[in-house]
């Protein structure tokens, strides 16, 4: 799946991450942001995501990390 890591009012990507992973600790997820100074973005892997995207983000640019995601 991919999860925006900011959602204003609302609940963001890495709590989402959290409760899913909860619910399934072998899910997979892609994390993505504007903000790529954010230290999820350049640490994804150390809060659970299997990929990150900065936004905007050009398809190929997605294709790549949906890629690597699903080989693992």
């Amino acid at each position: 799946m991919i999860l925006n890591l900011t959602v204003p009012g609302g609940m963001g990507g890495q709590e989402a991450l959290h409760q899913l992973k909860a619910l399934d600790p072998d899910v997979r997820a892609i994390v993505s942001s504007g903000y790529s100074n954010d230290p999820v973005m350049a640490n994804y892997a150390h809060y659970g995501f299997c990929g990150a995207v900065k936004k905007p983000y050009l398809v190929q640019e997605m294709s790549c990390v949906l890629d690597e995601v699903i080989k693992g």
